[in-house]
Order: C-alpha cells, then sequence, then structure tokens
C-alpha cells in the first residue's frame, strides 16, 4: 500500500452542503433559511438566553445567576460525635477515618465539624478543623492537629 492510495473509511468524510446553488441541488431559492424573518437575515438571530421580550429564565429565577468557583476546595466532613468509635488515647488520621468509612476517600482534605461530644482522648489529624470542633477535643483530653 502507498501512501497515495490511503483513503479515509467509507462514510467517514461527507461532501459539505453548497447552499445558494440552483433549485436542482435541493438548496436553493431560500438556500434552508425559510422565508422572509430575523433568521433568514445575514447577521441575523437572537443573543444567548433571549425569549422574545419575556422575562428571561436568567432573571426570572435569580439563584440561577453568577458562577461555579472551580477552584473551590471541597471537604469530606466527620463531626466530633463520630470520632467515639476509635479506642481513647489512639491517633486519628485520614487513613483511619477512611478505613472505618467515615470519608469516601483519602484524597480529599478533611475537615472535623463540632456536631456531637466527645468523651474519649484522641490525637486528631486533619485538613481544617471547626472552632467548636476543636474545642471540644481538646476538653476530651485530646490534641487537635493540622496536617
Amino acid at each position: 500500500m502507498k501512501q497515495s492510495e490511503v483513503r479515509p473509511s467509507a462514510g467517514s468524510r461527507r461532501k459539505a452542503k453548497r447552499v445558494g446553488r440552483g433549485d436542482g441541488s435541493g438548496h436553493g431559492t431560500y438556500s434552508g433559511r425559510g422565508c422572509k424573518g430575523q433568521k433568514s437575515r445575514s447577521g441575523g438571530g437572537v443573543r444567548l438566553g433571549f425569549e422574545g421580550g419575556q422575562l428571561p429564565l436568567i432573571k426570572r429565577l435569580p439563584r440561577k445567576r453568577g458562577f461555579t468557583n472551580v477552584f473551590k476546595t471541597r471537604y469530606d466532613v466527620v463531626n466530633v460525635g463520630k470520632l467515639n468509635i476509635f479506642p481513647a488515647g489512639s491517633e486519628v488520621n485520614a487513613k483511619g477515618l477512611f478505613e472505618a468509612s467515615l470519608v469516601k476517600s483519602i484524597s480529599r482534605p478533611i475537615k472535623i465539624l463540632g456536631t456531637g461530644d466527645i468523651d474519649r482522648t484522641l490525637v486528631v489529624k486533619a485538613d481544617r478543623f471547626s472552632t467548636a470542633a476543636e474545642r471540644k477535643i481538646t476538653a476530651a483530653g485530646g490534641r487537635a492537629e493540622r496536617t
């Protein structure tokens, strides 16, 4: 086989639609744009989100406005009350929380929140702590360490 004999596979390449080349082509006269109107003109059409003068969805529902910050840090959260499953005096880290099924993955950062009560001394290692969580861990005689 030579380079000059290489052809695209059958059906993978289509011929361009050539509009305005006579009625015999099937795309003559109005060239697929219908009759008159804004959409038939060159440069015609309406902007994105335009609803013919009706109040657009983006304005009717204010919560739909704004943007999503793609750089936002999403934490796996664990409440202080859930830490009671660990034995007293042990060290609680990301691996331990994952094995106890309190977080879904080790890759995401972990934040400890203050809901619930802790009744044992633990050394808790996490990326973030809420003020209430840190207070409860230290009140129980443990330590809250940031990783």
